[in-house]
């Protein structure tokens, strides 16, 4: 699984994107100057991708073409092992609960979306029964009584 949800199981530009526009997400560095971007070298590249900590897209040649987002993965990676001190099995499992939080919280956004329309729907439903409603049956006020109803009816001819 790749970290950022990318991969070398598809490409990680979106639908209707131009191709030539790079995002941070387009695989356009090859594995030496990422390696020089990232401040790693090569052969931590190779084996962070093994381990699974990050996962670089892949050429039709198998080359691994990184991100400025795979970039930014390594130097936290890195910053994990270093300054933190987590060994690379900790990092992994750090990264698949940050990845599982997102996942999440864009679940919870889609699940409000949802609510939020069904919300306007009923809103709208309730406004039409509003609208429907007779307009010649109209509460009236008796000094004896507390409250009566008064149809009005038009006087019919004949």
């Amino acid at each position: 699984m790749s970290i950022d949800g990318g991969g070398a199981s598809g490409p990680r530009m979106g639908r209707g994107r131009n191709p030539y526009q790079l995002t941070e997400e387009s695989p356009v560095y090859v594995i030496s100057v990422a390696a020089e971007l990232s401040g790693l070298h090569p052969q931590t590249l190779r084996q962070y991708d093994r381990l699974g900590l990050v996962s670089p897209d892949r050429t039709a040649g198998r080359g691994r073409r990184y991100s400025s987002r795979d970039i930014e993965q390594l130097r936290e990676v890195q910053r994990l092992s270093q300054d933190e001190g987590i060994n690379l099995a900790g990092i992994k499992r750090i990264i698949e609960l940050e990845n599982q939080v997102a996942a999440l919280q864009a679940r919870v956004a889609e699940l409000s979306a949802a609510v939020e329309g069904a919300a306007a729907v009923i809103q709208q439903r309730e406004a039409a029964v509003h609208a429907s409603y007779r307009r010649d049956l109209v509460p009236y006020q008796d000094v004896q009584h507390t409250s009566a109803l008064v149809v009005w009816r038009p006087k019919r001819d004949g």
